[in-house]
């Protein structure tokens, strides 16, 4: 929240927000968003009648709204550009992968989901040359001790040696990286099971979700879940011979294997390039419950949540798309992530196909942040749907309109785009609104361990 007491124009804004007449209604818009920092108006009317009769069971109109506006939430996934709709973001990625891991009932995803083969692998970029870093014993190579939050690692050590285009053209390929290194999983699998490619998809199914992170040095890498189903996905179980030793056998044969690289041609002063993951690749089992030292399913779906809702912004990049270079004066961002911004443009007319200044901001990343195969779990849009379904019963509820069946109401509506955005004082009123939201979360979270703790004393 801005400082009111330095920032005139934002304390006066405020004054006249808090003061005026429709305020309490304002607030409830911004509520109802669980304080977006960004909602979307929208002005318009909404009418439900009784089929049979005609008669009109309720009305509703923008028109004795603030502003004459309804404000819905953005829905940005973003963390930097809105923290309350990412936070329902990461929420959802949160169900969405723990459902692949222990089962959702309400999903159809049974609980026997548990007794597959597992796995959380994370693929990463090679390297581009050395930068500063944290070494688990000794020094950086620069000499020195860095702390945790010191601006210099992932900077190059040399940044006139570094490859700064070679970061940014496997950014710009990653997406098609992995979707090679799926491809050449399942016949690795197969290939360990005695099978053949049409054989195995009759008995087994490999099935994934997955997150990109950006690290330090702006080079992307993945987390994934993988797993090994029957051919009906979750809802049956793998052959016998599949085992989690098979499948980190085969993650590592398809990361490795020649398959999986792309050869890029030379390109004005740009050499030919072999595209391929890096060394370092992890691959751990997942446990349903752990002694301390196992990763567990909860600990899993955390992990990916958290890294759903970033982008680039830990590298010092902006959180949306450049227009000029001259931008980054005026955001202050640093050298390292500028130097990968100036070879996206420099690189984008070698590569006029794969869009680099469009994607500058991502440093040349293109693909999908977060994605799963088809049979992995449930999907964002039946979460969004579960949640629009609670709220619309809600409403109903709320109208008397629950004696109407929903098949003899008939809705009629008109709704237009008015804007988006708040004015300095509602913005400073709405980040207050969901620092409150968020504060009761966390302290129903505590009462709720507290709760579970206490009964497992005294059970």
């Amino acid at each position: 929240m801005p400082d009111l007491l330095t920032d005139p124009t934002v304390l006066n804004d405020l004054l006249r927000v808090a003061a005026a007449p429709d305020f309490e209604r304002w607030q409830h818009q911004i509520k109802r968003t669980g304080g977006c920092a960004d909602p979307v108006h929208l002005r318009g009317w909404t009418v439900h009648k009784d089929k049979t009769t005609g008669e009109t069971l309720h009305q509703y109109s923008t028109a004795g709204e603030p502003g004459g506006r309804l404000r819905v939430a953005c829905g940005n996934r973003r963390a930097s550009r809105c923290p309350s709709c990412a936070w329902t973001y990461a929420g959802d990625t949160y169900h969405l992968i723990r459902a692949g891991l222990a089962g959702d009932d309400r999903r159809d995803i049974p609980a026997t989901v548990r007794d597959h083969p597992r796995v959380f692998a994370t693929l990463t970029a090679p390297s581009f040359g050395p930068v500063h870093n944290r070494p688990d014993h000794g020094r950086c190579r620069c000499g020195r001790l860095h702390i945790e939050d010191d601006p210099a690692l992932g900077t190059a050590l040399d940044p006139e040696r570094y490859d700064y285009a070679g970061t940014v053209l496997f950014n710009n390929h990653a997406g098609e990286l992995w979707q090679r290194f799926t491809n050449r999983l399942r016949r690795e699998v197969a290939v360990r099971a005695g099978l053949t490619q049409r054989e195995l998809a009759e008995v087994c199914r490999v099935s994934y979700g997955k997150v990109a992170e950006f690290q330090k040095r702006g080079a992307i890498h993945f987390h994934a879940v993988i797993r090994l189903d029957g051919p009906d996905g979750p809802n049956s179980a793998p052959p016998p011979w599949a085992s989690t030793d098979l499948l980190t056998s085969s993650i590592r044969a398809a990361a490795t294997h020649a398959y999986t690289t792309i050869n890029l041609p030379s390109a004005g002063d740009q050499p030919t390039r072999t595209l391929r993951w890096g060394r370092e690749l992890d691959i751990r089992p997942v446990k349903a419950f752990g002694d301390g030292s196992d990763l567990t399913e909860q600990a899993v779906a955390s992990y990916v949540a958290k890294y759903a809702t970033k982008a680039a912004e830990n590298t010092g990049t902006l959180d949306r798309r450049i227009g000029e270079l001259s931008e980054l004066d005026r955001h202050g961002v640093p050298e390292h992530a500028r130097r990968l911004i100036t070879a996206c443009r420099d690189l984008d007319p070698l590569y006029p196909d794969r869009r680099l200044w469009a994607w500058a901001h991502m440093l040349g990343f293109r693909g999908h942040f977060s994605s799963k195969s088809r049979r992995y779990s449930t999907t964002l849009g039946a979460l969004r749907q579960t949640r629009a379904d609670y709220r619309a019963a809600q409403e109903r509820a709320a109208l008397g309109l629950d004696n109407h069946g929903l098949d003899t109401v008939l809705v009629l509506a008109d709704w237009q785009y008015a804007g988006h955005g708040h004015t300095p004082g509602e913005s400073a009123l709405a980040a207050t609104i969901a620092h409150d939201l968020q504060l009761n979360r966390e302290t129903a979270r505590e009462a709720l361990y507290d709760q579970r703790a206490l009964e497992g004393a005294t059970a």
